[in-house]
């Protein structure tokens, strides 16, 4: 039994709405055993994972799944629920899980909710394993496992000033994701996005943080500035630092220039020796170190978030408490148990940890970690009082005179800080600012932010709020309009046709399509982008006001949805196709996949779908947004019946693309205005122009706006639809990507609208479609076509070559006897063949796999590219398409 391969998927997917991890598992030598076949495996997992005892499984209560494994189960959906009990024995919140049978014998795949890939990837493998073992009659040890585990959680998991700034995005619905696996957060879509990294914001001055990092800089920014600093020199040796200490003629602090966290800072130093060890200490961060007076208060955090303070805390140094009984070692080990405490910043509080520095402060005291401390005894281990370093935090900021806030206010203002750290030393709280009983001591960038979040004592305050609120100011989310596409046929059309609109609006329009990534005109990524990683690429823009995706199943099946709610849905059809990809067996595993779009719209959004197709129908009642239907035909009873119930629909009536809700109806556009439907001959086009009008409307673009976009959308913008080229001979041919049958009859459709001496069919099929759809779709084509071309796409996609083409030729033959059926695999050389072929008045329609190269060889023929019903004579009289 083992893993063959993991993904990760982040956002809404055909399985949960949450982020999930799929594994594919061969059982091998436990294809098709069951748990009852291995005594005392049932036994092991109830020991080992007593937890297990309240999986619900499908019986839908607590010891469903025990039960399953008492009458017997398969070794994949053994190894599912012992990786979600692994993930909530670690603390992650993970339920869901499903195991489904994937591609050949013993193959499956485990798809299960996801808080941490790496930390349950980890855990996957090691629940392969512990079931492994179990069924041989070992009984592993589960504590590496979990240590190993922890690590991998604690690297990998967010930092806790990271993980609140996540937190107040979601409580403000603002979208967030995570880049890499480090802090760097993406905050909101396009042209509002925002960037942040703990506590770096995308306002955050490169020149304030490089001043906030030189100490001294700091230091002589702030005096200029009249806000008291403790004097102070540079040190690049022990004798300067003891020139420097004799000069001050006091107790100093020692600290490497460019340090942080408290790294290698000690305190209230004043003999030769102290400062011998101090400077060794602090070199150690850094070859510069500043010898500053030591002064007397407490040590107080002020955060400033864009230009206001708000939050103080004070901050004490480690400590132990003694009890008579206990050596300090002791003590910190028990300080250390509590579950509040962590390593790094993992938790509220950091462990201490015992190092050069703890060992020096407790010297000075006349102390080692093994003396015992009287009861009651407070013995301070560093005088640095940072929680890096396992200090404490109580929140002041109600008590503290407001004139030290002001301090702090101005201090971030000529550091050029928006979010800022200042740190003092301070008297007395309660007493007015001054000169003379407080300093600003540091300024920190990048401001940890968890001592205000979890005080150790007082009130938590939501600074990470405030930090969200500097950015997205006046409550708002962050978000753009987005409207996704998605169906069987006319996605792409549909698509170019919103985006044009919402262009006419003056909008910045960033599109995804089968072929490319556009931000405007620009071309950002040529190919198939219809997934969530050129979704994402869109979202991620600065300049996007409003994004417009097509969404393929292809991308929804591996990648799921990049974003989390869309404002628009559109649904153009479901039709068969794709039969046989990705656990695909009929029509219903192709709504299933298809609705994810149409379910993940905000509830005050809309779901434009096309009622003349039947599977959408049934979808609607299950929508919990607006729905607005479209049809091309008045007399839909569905669209009839959702009118007169209230609802908005679209439809072309006399000619006319119709609104109606109620007993209200206008006209938009003449579909013979509309040059992408040949004036009304291309049924599937005028679809597509009712879908599109349908979703600019309930975006809010005006009547008159839509019917000059779909009057000014011209056929040369719809590349690889429909593009018809006049050769010499006064013959055409039509390049077009239907690929499907349902595709393939509308084509049909058109072409028998379209005067002509002869159809030839220059067809082909993609190989990853099952036998019966390429069967069917030969059944489709047989019908229209005078002739046949057979021809092969150049990615065979898994077949032999030669495959698809043998099917298609020998169902044609079937089902079109008498009709000529040649096959020329290479599609150029397929339509070369066909243009010698072609006298005047016939046509060619090529169903490509790449358009490129077939159009460098029209042209280099003569042909001519050709946009609209155009005369020819055929016999003198043809009227051509």
């Amino acid at each position: 039994m083992r893993i063959i391969s993991t993904r990760h998927i982040e956002g809404p997917n055909i399985y949960l709405y949450k982020p999930i991890m799929v594994a594919r598992i061969h059982l091998e030598e436990f294809t098709e055993r069951e748990s009852f076949h291995y005594p005392g495996l049932v036994d092991g997992l109830l020991e080992r994972l007593p937890g297990l005892r309240e999986h619900h499984c499908a019986k839908g209560e607590p010891g469903g799944f025990v039960e399953r494994l008492h009458g017997g189960t398969y070794f994949g959906h053994i190894v599912e629920h012992v990786a979600i009990e692994l993930a909530s024995c670690l603390g992650l919140d993970v339920h869901y899980g499903k195991t489904l049978y994937a591609d050949g014998p013993g193959i499956y795949d485990i798809v299960m909710e996801c808080k941490s890939y790496e930390c349950q990837k980890r855990l996957l493998y090691g629940a392969v394993e512990v079931v492994k073992c179990l069924a041989r009659g070992v009984r592993p040890s589960l504590e590496p496992l979990y240590e190993e585990a922890r690590a991998i959680l604690a690297k990998t998991q967010l930092g806790p000033s990271t993980a609140a700034i996540v937190a107040a995005c979601q409580r403000r619905n603002i979208p967030v994701r995570r880049i890499g696996t480090g802090d760097l957060l993406e905050l909101g879509y396009g042209i509002y996005r925002q960037r942040v990294a703990a506590t770096i914001t995308d306002q955050t001055s490169c020149v304030a943080v490089d001043i906030a990092s030189d100490k001294e800089e700091t230091k002589v920014v702030l005096r200029e500035g009249g806000i008291p600093v403790p004097v102070g020199e540079l040190a690049r040796s022990a004798a300067e630092a003891i020139e420097i200490w004799q000069s001050l003629g006091g107790p100093v602090v020692l600290k490497p220039l460019n340090g942080r966290q408290g790294q290698g800072v000690s305190l209230n130093i004043n003999q030769v020796a102290q400062v011998h060890q101090a400077f060794d200490i602090a070199c150690q961060y850094g070859p510069v170190v500043i010898v500053e007076s030591y002064l007397v208060g407490q040590n107080v955090r002020l955060l400033v978030v864009d230009g206001r303070c708000v939050a103080v805390s004070r901050r004490e140094p480690a400590s132990v408490v003694g009890d008579g009984k206990k050596t300090i070692g002791q003590l910190i080990e028990a300080l250390n148990a509590d579950p509040r405490r962590g390593v790094g910043h993992e938790k509220p509080l950091t462990q201490i940890h015992v190092d050069v520095v703890v060992e020096a402060t407790l010297a000075n005291a006349g102390k080692t970690l093994a003396s015992i401390p009287a009861p009651g005894e407070r013995v301070l281990l560093r005088d640095s009082a940072n929680l890096s370093t396992g200090g404490e935090a109580h929140d002041i900021t109600r008590q503290i005179d407001v004139s030290y806030k002001r301090l702090a206010e101005r201090s971030a203002r000529l550091i050029g800080l928006d979010v800022c750290g200042i740190d003092m030393v301070v008297q007395n709280i309660r007493e007015p600012a001054s000169a003379d009983n407080c300093a600003v001591i540091e300024v920190n960038a990048a401001p940890g932010i968890r001592m205000h979040q979890h005080p150790s004592h007082g009130m938590a305050r939501d600074v990470a709020d405030d930090i969200v609120a500097s950015l997205f100011p006046n409550r708002q989310n962050g978000r753009i309009p987005i409207i996704a596409v998605t169906g069987t046929n006319g996605k792409t059309t549909t698509t170019r046709l919103i985006a044009h609109g919402l262009r006419r609006e003056g909008k910045t329009v960033g599109m995804t399509t089968t072929g490319g990534v556009y931000i405007n005109d620009e071309l950002i990524q040529p190919g198939d982008t219809t997934g969530p990683r050129s979704a994402r690429l869109v979202l991620s823009d600065p300049q996007v006001e409003v994004a417009v995706l097509e969404t393929a199943r292809g991308g929804i099946v591996r990648g799921g949805l990049a974003y989390d709610k869309a404002d628009v849905a559109v649904m153009t059809n479901i039709t068969l196709d794709h039969v046989g990809q990705d656990m695909i067996d009929n029509i219903d595993d192709l709504v299933h996949v298809k609705s994810l779009v149409a379910e993940c719209v905000h509830e005050e959004g809309t779901v434009v779908l096309n009622a003349d197709d039947p599977q959408l129908i049934k979808l609607a009642g299950r929508l919990e947004a607006n729905v607005v239907l479209t049809s091309s035909r008045a007399d839909n009873r569905d669209v009839q019946r959702h009118v007169a119930m209230g609802g908005t629909a679209f439809y072309v009536e006399n000619g006319q693309v119709m609104e109606a809700n109620g007993s209200l109806k206008r006209g938009v556009v003449a579909i013979s205005d509309i040059p992408l439907t040949m004036r009304g001959t291309i049924g599937f086009h005028i679809e597509n122009a009712v879908l599109a009008t349908a979703a600019l409307r309930v975006s809010g673009v005006s009547r008159r706006v839509v019917s000059l976009a779909l009057q000014q959308f011209q056929p040369e913008a719809n590349r690889g639809r429909c593009m018809i080229y006049r050769m010499p001979n006064q013959s055409y041919v039509v390049l077009d990507y239907a690929h499907n049958p349902a595709g393939f009859k509308r084509i049909g459709e058109w072409l028998k609208q379209l005067p002509h001496q002869h159809l030839f069919g220059v067809v082909g099929v993609p190989g990853d479609r099952a036998n019966h759809v390429v069967e069917l779709a030969a059944e489709t084509l047989g019908p229209i076509f005078d002739a046949f071309i057979v021809k092969e796409d150049e990615h065979k996609r898994g077949r032999r070559e030669g495959e698809i083409a043998q099917i298609l030729a020998q169902t044609l033959d079937k089902v079109a006897p008498g009709k000529p059926v040649r096959v020329v695999l290479p599609e150029v050389a397929a339509l070369e063949t066909a243009v010698q072929m072609l006298k005047s008045a016939d046509i060619a329609v090529v169903f490509y796999e790449s358009a490129e190269p077939l159009e460098r060889l029209l042209l280099a023929k003569g042909g001519e590219r050709v946009n609209d019903i155009l005369a020819a004579d055929v016999n003198r009289t043809y009227a051509m398409l």
